[in-house]
Order: C-alpha cells, then sequence, then structure tokens
C-alpha cells in the first residue's frame, strides 16, 4: 500500500521520531492537522503494512522498512525544495509547499537525476541534511538555539521548514543557515534570546528559538559561582 497518505504519516513520523525521541498520537495529529481518531485508524494500517510498531499509550517507532520508506520521501522532498530554490528562484518560504505535493509523483530515476544536477548536495535551503541515494543519513552535530548562553557564538545549521510565517520572520533578520550568531543576553524565565548577526541586535522568543538549530558554538568561558 502506497499512497500519499501513507507516506505523509510516515514522513511526520520520522520527523517527529527524531526531534522528541518518540511519536505520539497527538503529535502526529498536530503535525498532519488531523483528528487523533484519524491517526489511531491510520497507526493500525501502518502497522500492519509493518512500517511501524504500536505500544498501547506509549506512541510508535517506525520500523527499520519504515525508516527506509520515510528516509526515501525526504530524500525526494529535500531535493525538490532545493531544485525549485536553485533553478526556479522561489523563496525559502515557499518551496516547502510545493515540495509537498510534488513529492508523492517523482519517480527514482528523476530524484536520481536532479541530485547530479545540483551536484549531490548535502542539505536543502533550511539547513536539513538530505538522505543520500542509498537511503541513509548521518546525524549532524546541532543543537537548538535555546541552549545557547550569553556570550556563546554560533553558525545557523537549520531552520525548520512547516512554518512559511517563521521562516519569513527569520529570514528577514538573515537568520539563513551559515549565518554566524552571537548570543548577547539570555533571559532564563521567559526564555528570550538576545542575538547579534552582522552588527544588528535581534531579540527572539523561545517559540522561534527553538525551532532553529546551530552548529560550531563556541561556548564563552565562564566565572564559576563562589
Amino acid at each position: 500500500m502506497k499512497s500519499v497518505v501513507v507516506e505523509n504519516y510516515i514522513k511526520a513520523a520520522f520527523e517527529i521520531e527524531r526531534e522528541h525521541g518518540r511519536v505520539t498520537t497527538s503529535q502526529l495529529a498536530a503535525r498532519l492537522g488531523v483528528t487523533p481518531a484519524s491517526v489511531t485508524g491510520m497507526i493500525k494500517k501502518l502497522v500492519e503494512l509493518e512500517l511501524v510498531s504500536h505500544v498501547p499509550y506509549q506512541g510508535i517507532e517506525l520500523t527499520g522498512k519504515g525508516t527506509r520508506s520515510a528516509l526515501d520521501i525526504l530524500r525526494r522532498h529535500r531535493l525538490l525544495e532545493l531544485y525549485l530554490v536553485k533553478t526556479l528562484g522561489l523563496p525559502w518560504d515557499e518551496v516547502h509547499r510545493e515540495a509537498e505535493n510534488l513529492e508523492h509523483a517523482v519517480s527514482e530515476e528523476l530524484t536520481q537525476r536532479i541530485d547530479e544536477y545540483l551536484g549531490y548536495p548535502a542539505s536543502d535551503p533550511h539547513g536539513s541534511p538530505i538522505p543520500g541515494k542509498n537511503v541513509s543519513m548521518e546525524n549532524p552535530d546541532r543543537v537548538r538555539l535555546t541552549e545557547l548562553k550569553t556570550g556563546d557564538t554560533a553558525v545557523i545549521a537549520e531552520v525548520e521548514d512547516h512554518d512559511a510565517e517563521l521562516l519569513r520572520h527569520v529570514g528577514s533578520m538573515g537568520l539563513y543557515p551559515g549565518a554566524r550568531i552571537e548570543v548577547t543576553a539570555t533571559e532564563q524565565f521567559d526564555g528570550l534570546h538576545t542575538i547579534c548577526i552582522e552588527g544588528n541586535t535581534y531579540v527572539l522568543g523561545k517559540n522561534v528559538s527553538k525551532r532553529i538549530c546551530v552548529k560550531n558554538v563556541t561556548k564563552q568561558k565562564r566565572r564559576k559561582a563562589r
């Protein structure tokens, strides 16, 4: 059983599993914009297809077969996103929606041709790693921006691509993958991060910071409390 619905569920489950370590019915419902009852019914089908294993009241886990399927879908999706940016000049806040529509129709041969045309890229426009032809993907060394402290510097690695408004917001500040930032202040209780990028200062709320991953973090030396 290969369908748009199945592929959407498998891809969403993989992304949630990567972010949170486990996948619950409520998380899938929120990510896909469907009711928990619909998710429950679909999980039964995914179990029958041996794409997930399900432990009642504990959520689901992708099987090896499910993980390979998810990586194949993500490979198509992320290559399409980069192709649309590079060849058609679509902005990074629009390509996710377009790739969602196209990913189910692209053949393996066309996917490989796109990969070759783009020079076998490692990441998509949002910094998300692109699975290789062998349907495998390394887990890059990244942390959430929320983990940075005052004085730390880092490079933007990845921005979640599900929210076009978020992408426009962070894009207006120049927070694209590859941009270097310095945290100039943090607020412990409300989660605010004040950052400096190319001489400009911005304040990021926790809801924004938690959806940005960074790499190459340089920690500021801090004095030990006496």
